[in-house]
């Protein structure tokens, strides 16, 4: 499986090192295999209960982008980037649609037991404990979304500087879901910053 940039495969490790958010991109479109290459792998995304709650609306669409970068107030990597991918958790889907979560190799009678727990659970909170809830778990999804692009020859910028309600109304999402990011993706015509991070002193502790 080749990149869009070097015809290889970068492994976990050089993807990590080598990403930079990026904000001009090169005007070619993206092929659909390799978005469902990438999203093959983002699906693997761990999560607790294995409720999967993030949902992905993939926009190519030149006019869609246009009304996103306005919804983004001008930011111009949005139609810059040949795709935009907006990062979402539903957690009002998976309560409705419970049993599909519980692994088939459970029995029956395990089945139903789990969807029982989950169900006194997740009912026991309001919708918006709910959607906090579903948006940790969107937050895995989006580490390892961008850790795939990268490894793929795509570069990307995850943002959160957008009307949230604006975007709801332009893609007909529902008023409950949750956002975790809106990433451009493309390949990089303009080298990023140098990674500027903390410390390990800084960040990690040992107890």
């Amino acid at each position: 499986m080749a990149t869009a940039t070097t015809g290889q495969v970068l492994s976990v490790k050089d993807a990590i090192v080598s990403r930079h958010s990026i904000r001009k991109f090169v005007q070619k479109p993206i092929p659909k295999e390799d978005i469902d290459r990438i999203f093959e792998l983002v699906r693997l995304s761990p999560s607790a209960w294995n409720l999967q709650p993030w949902r992905f609306h993939i926009v190519t669409d030149t006019e869609l982008k246009e009304s996103l970068k306005e919804a983004a107030y001008g930011q111009q990597q949005v139609t810059s980037a040949p795709a935009v991918v907006i990062v979402i958790s539903d957690m009002e889907d998976v309560i409705a649609n419970l049993p599909e979560t519980v692994h088939p190799g459970l029995s029956e009678e395990r089945k139903q037991e789990e969807v029982a727990n989950l169900s006194s659970f997740f009912n026991g909170l309001s919708v918006e404990e709910r959607g906090q809830w579903g948006l940790t778990q969107a937050n895995i999804a989006l580490g390892i979304l961008l850790t795939a692009l990268q490894g793929y020859g795509y570069s990307s910028v995850p943002m959160l500087g957008f009307d949230q309600e604006k975007v709801k109304e332009i893609l007909g999402l529902p008023e409950h879901v949750k956002f975790a990011a809106m990433v451009p993706f493309g390949i990089a015509e303009s080298e990023g910053y140098e990674h500027h991070r903390f410390s390990l002193d800084k960040i990690v502790s040992y107890h």
